[in-house]
């Protein structure tokens, strides 16, 4: 995906502009974003809040925040957003 996809995707679940310059979720929202690079995939959870810098994404959660290229995202899901509380169905952290 492109800088503007994303961006687009956060202005829509309702993120707002932080201190930093990221996105902040709204509170009880949070996203997930699956990766690929190489073959190897992986899926980030429980993000909070995204920041840019150049090509690199800043993906923060309340644990750590990761630094991925943007490009090698290919899709985002939304928990929680446009007002709705997360939910979490059963058998899912």
């Amino acid at each position: 995906m492109t800088r503007e996809q994303i961006e687009t995707i956060l202005k829509t679940s309702g993120a707002k502009t932080d201190k930093e310059g990221g996105y902040a979720l709204p509170e009880g929202s949070n996203l997930t974003l699956h990766l690929a690079h190489d073959g190897a995939n992986i899926a980030l959870q429980k993000v909070e809040s995204v920041r840019f810098d150049g090509e690199l994404l800043f993906a923060r959660s309340a644990k750590q925040t990761v630094a991925v290229v943007a490009q090698d995202v290919f899709a985002v899901a939304l928990e929680g957003a446009s007002g709705q509380p997360a939910r979490r169905p059963a058998g899912f952290l």
